[in-house]
C-alpha cells in the first residue's frame, strides 16, 4: 500500500494489491472498471459523482450505486451516467431519524441494509477490478464483503476527518452507543467506539458473512474503515491532523463541477437588489418547519437583508408575499453562492466547501453528524459563524448573521476561498488508475 508520502507498505488481510508495475490503467494495459458504492444524503452521493466523472476523463469505466432516490437519477443522468439503485429511501429513513427519533429496531434495519446493500453492489460489481465505499456503516460493509468475494482493491473514503480515529478529536458515537461526556480521553473513547462498532454492527456483518462464505472479522471498524482510509475533505476546511495512528490519505474534496445556468427568476432576484442571503439546509428534514422557515427569513429581515429560501428536504418555503424573499429549488449553488451576502445552511461537507470556494461568509446551524465539526472549522477560521446547536430562534440566527455580515468575515471568507483546491476527485481517480494509494 501507498502511504500519503509514496512509501509502500503491505496491507495485511486486506483486498489484493494492485501490481506496482502496471501502467497508468494499473491493470497492464486493461480498461479499469471501478464501482463507486455509498449510502446516505446527497452530500454522501454527489462526491461519488464527481468521481465518477474524474474516472471517466481518465479513460476509466465507473458506476455509482447508491439510493432509489429521484434526485440521484437525475444527478446521474446529468453527467450522462445512469445510477445502479440500492436499498431504501434515504430520505425516507432520514425523515424518520430527524422527525421521528432515532429507530429502536436499528440492528435489524443494519442487517436488512447489509444484505440490499450485499445484492445490489455484488450485481454491479461484475466484472469491475476496484470498490470504492462510503456512506454508513452497513452499506460500507456490504461493498467490502463483494470484494473481498470477487478478491478486487477496496477503497474506503469519508468526507470529514471526524469520522476517522485520531487522537485529536472525539468520535461521535453510534445508535444505541452514546459517547460519556464525562471522559476526556479521546483514546478511550475511540477504543468505546470500536467496542460499539463490534456490538452494533459486528452480529449482521458476522451472520451476512458466514451466509456468504465469507470469514468472520475481528474488528468491524478495521475491516470497514481499513488502516488507509481516504479522507475526501479539502485540507484548508478539513485538515487531517499529524500524528495519527492511521494512514490516511487526503485527496482533497470531490467537487462535481456544475455549468448549469441559474433558474430565470434567480436571475431576476439577483438583479434586482443588493446580494442576498442564502438560507438551505440541504438534505436535511426539519421538525417544525415551517416555523424554522418563519424564524429564518425574520432573522435575515433583522439584519435588513432579501433572502433566498431553499425547500430541500426540510420543506422550507416563503412565509409571506414579501418582494424581499424568493423561494427556490435545487440549482447550482456553485454559481449562486459567489453572488449571496451569506450563505445559512446546515453544515454538510459539500455546502461548507462550496461556500468556502466562493468566498461566501457563512453561518451554520448544525444538526447530525460531523455537522458541529465543520460549524467549528468555519468559526476557527473566521470565515463565519457556528450557530449554538441545532435549534434556532429568530433572536439566536440573527445574531449570528450579524456576524458573518461584519466586513471582516468577509475579508477572511474572500482570502480562504483561495486556498481551497478543486482538483480532489482527479487525484483520487489517479489513484485508482495508476494502481497506488
Amino acid at each position: 500500500m501507498y502511504n500519503a508520502h509514496g512509501g509502500l507498505r503491505q496491507d495485511p488481510g486486506g483486498a489484493p494489491e494492485w501490481p506496482a508495475e502496471a501502467g497508468n490503467d494499473g491493470l497492464g494495459g486493461q480498461e479499469v472498471r471501478v464501482l463507486l458504492s455509498t449510502y446516505g444524503s446527497r452530500g454522501d452521493v454527489e462526491p461519488m459523482v464527481a468521481l465518477a466523472v474524474a474516472l471517466r476523463d481518465l479513460g476509466a469505466e465507473a458506476q455509482v450505486c447508491a439510493p432509489p432516490e429521484e434526485e440521484f437519477t437525475e444527478l446521474l443522468a446529468r453527467v450522462g451516467m445512469t445510477l445502479v439503485p440500492a436499498g431504501p429511501s434515504a430520505r425516507e429513513l432520514m425523515r424518520q431519524v430527524q422527525v421521528e427519533g432515532q429507530p429502536s429496531d436499528f440492528p435489524r434495519l443494519a442487517a436488512e441494509m447489509l444484505a440490499a446493500q450485499f445484492e445490489a453492489v455484488t450485481a454491479a460489481a461484475e466484472g469491475s477490478d476496484a470498490i470504492v465505499a462510503s456512506g454508513i456503516t452497513p452499506a460500507a460493509a456490504a461493498a467490502r464483503s463483494v470484494a473481498d468475494q470477487l478478491g478486487i482493491r477496496y477503497e474506503y473514503a469519508t468526507y470529514c476527518p471526524v469520522w476517522l480515529r485520531s487522537p485529536h478529536h472525539r468520535p461521535l458515537g453510534l445508535p444505541g452507543w452514546p459517547i460519556p461526556p464525562e471522559e476526556t480521553d479521546n483514546t478511550v473513547l475511540w477504543d468505546l467506539q470500536a467496542e460499539g462498532l463490534d456490538t452494533v454492527f459486528g452480529p449482521p456483518i458476522k451472520n451476512h458473512r458466514a451466509s456468504t462464505g465469507l470469514p468472520p472479522v475481528d474488528d468491524v471498524g478495521d475491516h470497514v474503515f481499513t488502516d488507509h482510509p481516504w479522507l475526501a475533505s479539502d485540507p484548508t476546511l478539513g485538515p487531517w491532523v499529524q500524528p495519527a495512528d492511521l494512514d490516511v490519505v487526503q485527496t482533497g474534496a470531490w467537487t462535481l463541477p456544475d455549468e448549469r445556468r441559474l433558474p430565470a427568476d434567480v436571475e431576476a432576484f439577483l438583479d434586482d437588489g443588493p446580494p442576498p442571503v442564502y438560507v438551505g439546509f440541504g438534505s436535511i428534514p426539519m421538525r417544525a418547519a415551517e416555523d424554522v422557515a418563519r424564524d429564518v427569513i425574520e432573522a435575515v429581515r433583522a439584519q435588513g437583508r432579501r433572502v433566498l429560501v431553499s425547500g430541500g428536504w426540510a420543506e422550507l418555503g416563503v412565509i409571506d408575499q414579501g418582494e424581499d424573499c424568493l423561494a427556490v429549488g435545487e440549482m447550482n449553488h456553485q454559481a449562486l453562492f459567489g453572488r449571496t451576502a451569506a450563505v445559512i445552511h446546515h453544515g454538510g461537507a459539500g455546502t461548507t466547501t462550496t461556500a468556502a470556494r466562493a468566498g461566501a461568509p457563512q453561518v451554520v446551524v448544525p444538526q447530525i453528524g460531523d455537522q458541529p465539526y465543520w460549524a467549528g472549522r468555519v468559526a476557527e477560521l473566521g470565515i463565519g459563524a457556528a450557530h449554538d446547536g441545532p435549534t434556532l430562534t429568530s433572536e439566536s440566527l440573527s445574531a449570528a448573521l450579524k456576524t458573518a455580515l461584519d466586513p471582516e468575515t468577509g475579508a477572511r471568507a474572500a482570502a480562504v476561498a483561495g486556498t481551497i483546491q478543486t482538483d480532489g476527485a482527479a487525484v483520487a481517480a489517479k489513484l485508482l488508475v495508476d494502481g497506488s494509494r
